[in-house]
């Protein structure tokens, strides 16, 4: 399993340049929205699913949007979802409640989860993300966040949290 560590020299060996910040621990976004400071980019929440056929969804999302589990059950055919409990948070993405993240996905070897990235976060230069740990948060310029994803294979489903359509980028 990678850990914040090992992620952050993953970051360095192919070249994606970051800023590491050390924090308080952070559980939500409130908490976040208080002690973060003057972290420049967009802010995000994760919400890791499972429906009842043990399919897993990983939804980051810039921290304000409101997420109806109803539309997106509907919308994506995902079937009962529900948020997945602590033991898949640790087994599947390595992390612990409070610190789901993207970087997670490194760590799905068998790539169970299905990615999907709110297509609203383009309208930013830099994304805020937890390496792996609610202590640090990672900053991480756009297109270095889709490089990172391209070159370790991760496909991403860009969605708009106001229709709840989606489409994939493949990394092939």
């Amino acid at each position: 399993m990678i850990n914040n560590k090992s992620l952050l020299e993953l970051l360095i060996k192919h070249k994606i340049n970051h800023i590491l910040y050390v924090h308080p621990p952070l559980f939500t976004v409130d908490e976040s929205k208080k002690y973060r400071g003057k972290i420049n980019g967009a802010h995000t929440k994760n919400l890791f699913l499972k429906n009842k056929k043990n399919n897993f969804y990983l939804f980051s999302c810039i921290e304000s949007t409101k997420v109806d589990l109803k539309l997106l059950k509907q919308n994506l055919n995902l079937g009962n979802i529900s948020f997945a409990g602590e033991q898949y948070l640790q087994n599947m993405l390595g992390v612990k409640p409070g610190a789901v993240t993207p970087f997670g996905l490194l760590n799905d070897k068998e790539k169970k989860v299905k990615f999907y990235l709110d297509e609203k976060l383009n309208d930013f230069d830099n994304f805020n993300f937890h390496p792996l740990v609610n202590t640090e948060t990672v900053s991480i310029k756009r297109l270095d966040f889709f490089n990172f994803f391209r070159v370790n294979k991760i496909d991403i489903n860009l969605i708009n949290f106001e229709t709840y359509k989606s489409y994939v980028i493949k990394q092939d």
